[in-house]
């Protein structure tokens, strides 16, 4: 690790919970990091970018000020601190204002600012390039990930426009009905031609989201549907652990299908996936999934009380039907090693 990388990660070793503080407080103490470490550059009342170099590899987050403090340990961007712990660079972009629209990055600022890093050939500096940003992040994250040629994109549950006559059905965010989605970075799924590779997950279940998604179409786009994952799929892969080992793989060029799902095997002993899993069974019509189902989440050290009832129910099911699975008589908490 270069001295450099050292002083980085002890700088955010020493950090303060900031989580709590209110916007305009919040964004001075992101400042005040920036400026230690690199630099910050207000962008209007709204943004500001906070840049940290600390080597060849830069990670392009889009973070939003209540996303940011309500699923961090201590308030600062997840992408800041994932770097810092990796020796990566970081631009981090951060809508911090609470006017309509801000969290989409489409002020004149912000757009003027990325024009200024292409003129000044700052991507070209970086032997890799990852965009990154969920939801309406994700949206901003795809649309500029045009500025770096090559790089990838790890976009979760993104807009690919709110212009109402390309997205007139999607009536979730009545607030950005007069923002411009038309001029320059305007519609994501052009905006990522120039990237190597772009993975975009969502869940298939969420209507709005899925027919985002099917808007990036590309050959060199990755869709990978998550099941049961809900409306806010970041949040559900922080709690798992499964978004550090994808930027990580995306970081290094490794990116895959297959290191996607490998990440989301967390999944498996993630209780609030279980219980989403479990409220979509039925003991009547699928009693022996239900029972395999109650039975690995039994054997995980947690506390099920849900799962012990389903269990029973299911094998109760079964026994009616004559069908006794050759596990009914053993106790599901033995042999948790073999599980």
């Amino acid at each position: 690790m270069t001295d450099q990388a050292s002083d980085v990660l002890q700088s955010f070793a020493q950090l303060d919970d900031i989580s709590d503080l209110p916007r305009d407080e919040w964004a001075e103490m992101i400042e005040e990091l920036a400026e230690e470490l690199g630099y910050y550059q207000p962008l209007g009342a709204d943004h500001g970018v906070a840049f940290v170099d600390d080597g060849p590899r830069l990670l392009v987050c889009f973070d939003e000020y209540e996303r940011v403090t309500e699923r961090t340990k201590r308030g600062y961007p997840h992408g800041m601190e994932l770097a810092a712990q990796n020796g990566w660079s970081v631009l981090s972009l951060i809508a911090h204002g609470n006017t309509p629209g801000t969290p989409w990055f489409r002020s004149k600022e912000v757009i003027g600012y990325f024009d200024r890093l292409v003129d000044d050939g700052f991507f070209e500096d970086f032997d890799q390039v990852v965009f990154y940003g969920a939801g309406a992040a994700g949206y901003a994250a795809a649309a500029f990930s045009v500025v770096a040629p090559g790089s990838t994109a790890v976009l979760i549950a993104p807009q690919a426009s709110l212009d109402g006559r390309l997205a007139s059905w999607d009536k979730r965010f009545p607030e950005t009905r007069r923002m411009d989605f038309t001029t320059r970075y305007g519609f994501a799924p052009n905006m990522i031609d120039a990237a190597d590779r772009a993975f975009v997950l969502y869940d298939p279940r969420v209507e709005a989201d899925a027919m985002h998604a099917a808007l990036f179409h590309q050959k060199h786009v990755d869709r990978m549907p998550l099941r049961l994952f809900g409306a806010d799929p970041e949040f559900e892969m922080m709690e798992m652990d499964a978004l550090d080992p994808i930027l990580s793989a995306a970081m290094q060029g490794q990116l895959t299908r297959q290191v996607v799902s490998k990440a989301l095997r967390n999944r498996r002993t993630h209780m609030g996936y279980m219980r989403r899993l479990l409220n979509e069974a039925s003991a009547e019509q699928r009693p022996f999934l239900l029972a395999c189902l109650c039975r690995h989440v039994i054997r995980l050290p947690k506390n099920a009380p849900r799962f012990n009832r389903a269990y029973k129910r299911a094998l109760e099911v079964m026994q009616e039907n004559g069908r006794i699975p050759a596990f009914a008589d053993l106790d599901p908490k033995k042999n948790v090693e073999n599980a």
